[in-house]
C-alpha cells in the first residue's frame, strides 16, 4: 500500500532542542531549514518545526481514553509492533519521561494497540502506537469505543 506523505507543521520554542529531540533521539533525518524552521523526515512524512515565542505556544486539553488522560492535541506514527517495542525500549533507556507509559490499550478487542505518549522539548505531545493486527487501524468497535 502506497501512502502519500503527510505534512504537519508544529510550533516549537527552541529549534536546537527540537533538532536534538527529533533528529538525535528519534533518528529523524533533517531536510531544508532556516533560522525559523527545520524540516524533519518523520517516518516518511514531512514534519516542520516552526519557531514561536513561548507565550504563543498552545496549551493542550485532555480527554479520558481507556483509563488514561490523553492530550487532545497530539500526533505520531503507527509503527509495526516490533518497531514500537524497540522504540519504547530506546526511550526508556534514554530516560525519556513519558506522559503515558507504554501500555496495551483496548486489550482483547478489535482495536487492541500498544501506545505511549511523550512530549518534545517545546511541550508538543506525541503518541506512538502499534496495532496488534494492523488491518484494524480503521476498524469500528461494536461499542463505538474507537
Amino acid at each position: 500500500m502506497s501512502i502519500p506523505p503527510f505534512h504537519l507543521a508544529l510550533p516549537v520554542t527552541d529549534l536546537e532542542a527540537s533538532r536534538a529531540f527529533y533528529a538525535g533521539l528519534l533518528g529523524c533525518a533533517t531536510g531544508r531549514e532556516s533560522s525559523r524552521w527545520i524540516d524533519f523526515d518523520f517516518w516518511g512524512h514531512q514534519l516542520v518545526a516552526h519557531l514561536v515565542d513561548p507565550d504563543d505556544h498552545p496549551a493542550s486539553a485532555r480527554n479520558p481514553v481507556d483509563g488514561d488522560d490523553v492530550p487532545a492535541l497530539h500526533f505520531g506514527p503507527v509503527l509495526p509492533w516490533e518497531e514500537f517495542e524497540s522504540l519504547a525500549g530506546k526511550l526508556r533507556a534514554a530516560g525519556v519521561p513519558f506522559v503515558i507509559e507504554p501500555r496495551i490499550r483496548f486489550a482483547g478487542t478489535v482495536g487492541e494497540q500498544a501506545t505511549l505518549f511523550l512530549r518534545d522539548p517545546s511541550g508538543n505531545h506525541l503518541e506512538f502506537k502499534s496495532f496488534r493486527d494492523p488491518s484494524m487501524l480503521f476498524a469500528r468497535g461494536e461499542t463505538g469505543q474507537f
